[in-house]
């Protein structure tokens, strides 16, 4: 087992765990409280590092959690993904402003329809398609197996290219 260490092992994860803690609070200031717990939580817990194979699926496994145990006392429901995390589109795609409007248009139908997928489904396809994360460490992260993991994901994309389709009116 490593050894980790809290300045070169947790610290450095502060902005991931950032905007996983903001996909699932879809508020900055909730997202800041969530990293701040997670990371006092994961201190309070350093016995147990040396049981820890990955100290970056750990922490993402609580700041996930902290964050949906916030939304629940909160009695919020899922929102759309915060704008501010996305990369804007690249503008050379499209010739001209009204093609750059509906590129936009688009981007944002597509972030409504995953906020509305159930929430494994929604947290798989963020940390895989958003993250890149292997379907090791969402297993790891979201308790659940491998398999699991790529039947969320295949629905989730599925889900979301269908609804695209009809609300698109193809």
């Amino acid at each position: 087992m490593p050894r980790y260490d809290f300045h070169t092992d947790v610290l450095p994860l502060k902005n991931l765990l950032y905007r996983t803690a903001l996909r699932i609070a879809q508020n900055a200031a909730d997202a800041e409280d969530v990293v701040q717990d997670t990371m006092l939580r994961v201190w309070h817990h350093r016995e147990e590092w040396d049981r820890i194979d990955s100290m970056e699926a750990y922490c993402l496994t609580i700041c996930r959690n902290i964050a949906l145990d916030r939304l629940r006392r909160m009695d919020h429901q899922a929102a759309t993904l915060d704008s501010s995390i996305a990369e804007p589109p690249d503008p050379s795609h499209s010739a001209n402003p009204e093609e750059q409007a509906v590129q936009n248009d688009r981007i944002a139908l597509v972030r409504r329809l995953i906020s509305r997928l159930p929430e494994k489904q929604r947290s798989c396809m963020q940390l895989r398609d958003l993250e890149s994360k292997s379907y090791r460490d969402i297993a790891t992260v979201l308790g659940i197996t491998e398999e699991q993991v790529k039947i969320n994901i295949f629905r989730a994309r599925k889900t979301v290219r269908e609804q695209l389709l009809r609300t698109e009116g193809k």
